[in-house]
């Protein structure tokens, strides 16, 4: 990537379509499409999306309310969606294989589920997904607090990279055995799509949903302009915001802050790399706000979790293997994939664990690789073990670092059968997956 590839302000108003609720019930076409991923004056680039666009339209819902969905495959090659992070009904997870038959082209499938969860989530296509969310099946899903925080503005931050050729198209080879065994599919052309807005005013608050929705690219993002808090990750509140310094977003992972502008030209976000400091979008700041006044940043209300029951909680452990340089890549690996979870290659006929509903279970994560992972548990949220052994945040992907372990904590109440994997999409195709059941 080179600093011009990154120095990108112009309007991501045709990135955004319009917002779809929940109220009523709704159309989510996968088509071709084509898309301005290049500065404007360069050309346009032939994808994949949603309802005519990519990212697809924002669905936004209030905590508790139904979504009733009709997904219409015209892509031309078979498809699902999966709606990450949201904790419903096994049967809409929108996993082919495991919770439904894939959608092949021409045909469709009713997504119909409530949102038990007030947060920022997404969703995404779950066939050949290491493929299909490269090209940009994806969008927003928003569920709303029954009282929202006070701030001025509610924007979405959708940070992607792509692999681009000269002339605008997406690069071949989604399947390319050298990325598969390093870091994945890395793009060579990245930014961040920011929701239009009208306009921001020194001294306005913000909430900013941040969703990495790149592949395999694991983003730090520093934010410039603005002073705050980061008040939820993964779309569970915090119980005490954190700083905003040393964010880091693996694939999948998402950041609300809370926070309000400082400048007078711009708040901005900043992807911090070996050779500076590269920009990838932001948000023009004009007037300033002289009614609101300087405030305590609140915690957001919690979602119901139930609490764990350490003193009878399962224990497992889940060793990541394979991959460049390692052992097992030397000896090769089960079924002639990269990757492997306990030596296991892809998914079995018998899950990694069978769980009455309610166990609690403490699952050591060891990364026996020289790659960083992030890891997404399909159906629940689970607690990050801190190093002083105390639970730290709900999250449904954790980042993992290269020869690294690290301890969760998860409830399993969600009746039914779950997918873990590696949501770097090049190590989950490449057999970083398995699959747990709760009964």
């Amino acid at each position: 990537m080179n600093r011009r590839d990154f120095l990108i302000t112009t309007s991501a108003a045709t990135l955004f379509p319009r917002i779809a609720l929940a109220s009523a019930p709704m159309e989510l076409v996968a088509q071709p499409v084509t898309a301005q991923i290049l500065p404007e004056g360069e050309p346009a680039t032939p994808m994949l999306g949603f309802n005519g666009g990519t990212p697809g339209p924002v669905l936004r819902a209030r905590q508790g309310d139904a979504f009733d969905i009709r997904f219409l495959n015209q892509s031309g090659e078979g498809s699902a969606v999966h709606w990450h992070g949201l904790r419903i009904d096994n049967a809409m997870d929108g996993v082919p294989g495991m919770t439904q038959e894939v959608v092949e082209a021409g045909d469709g499938f009713e997504y119909r589920f409530r949102a038990p969860d007030a947060g920022t989530f997404w969703y995404h296509s779950h066939n050949r997904s290491w493929e299909q969310v490269a090209k940009g099946l994806y969008g927003p899903l928003i569920v709303e607090e029954p009282t929202p925080p006070d701030v001025d503005h509610d924007l979405i931050i959708m940070i992607d990279d792509w692999r681009m050729t000269e002339d605008g198209t997406l690069a071949d080879g989604f399947e390319n055995m050298h990325d598969q065994a390093h870091q994945g599919r890395l793009g060579n052309f990245a930014r961040a799509l920011v929701e239009p807005v009208t306009q921001v005013r020194h001294g306005d608050r913000l909430r900013l949903r941040l969703i990495n929705v790149a592949t395999d690219r694991i983003f730090p993002v520093e934010l410039e302009g603005v002073e705050g808090k980061v008040v939820a990750l993964d779309g569970m509140p915090l119980v005490t915001p954190q700083e905003m310094s040393g964010l880091i977003l693996a694939p999948a992972q998402r950041a609300d802050i809370i926070a309000d502008v400082t400048s007078a030209t711009s708040a901005s976000f900043v992807f911090p790399t070996r050779d500076g400091p590269y920009l990838l979008g932001e948000i023009p700041v004009e007037g300033a706000n002289t009614t609101r006044q300087p405030s305590e940043i609140s915690v957001l209300t919690p979602n119901e979790i139930a609490s764990p029951d350490m003193d009878n909680a399962v224990s497992l452990t889940l060793t990541m293997e394979g991959g460049a340089m390692s052992r097992r890549m030397m000896q090769g690996m089960m079924g002639g994939d990269i990757w492997a979870f306990n030596g296991q290659s892809g998914l079995t006929d018998t899950p990694l664990h069978s769980f009455e509903r309610g166990k609690t279970a403490r699952i050591r994560l060891v990364n026996d690789t020289r790659f960083p992972h992030g890891i997404h548990l399909h159906g629940h949220h689970f607690f990050e073990v801190g190093a002083d052994g105390n639970l730290g945040a709900l999250r449904d992907t954790t980042l993992v670092d290269a020869d690294e372990t690290r301890d969760i904590v998860c409830v399993f109440g969600n009746p039914g059968r779950w997918l873990l994997h590696c949501h770097m999409l090049g190590h989950q195709a490449a057999g970083m997956k398995t699959w747990v059941e709760v009964a």
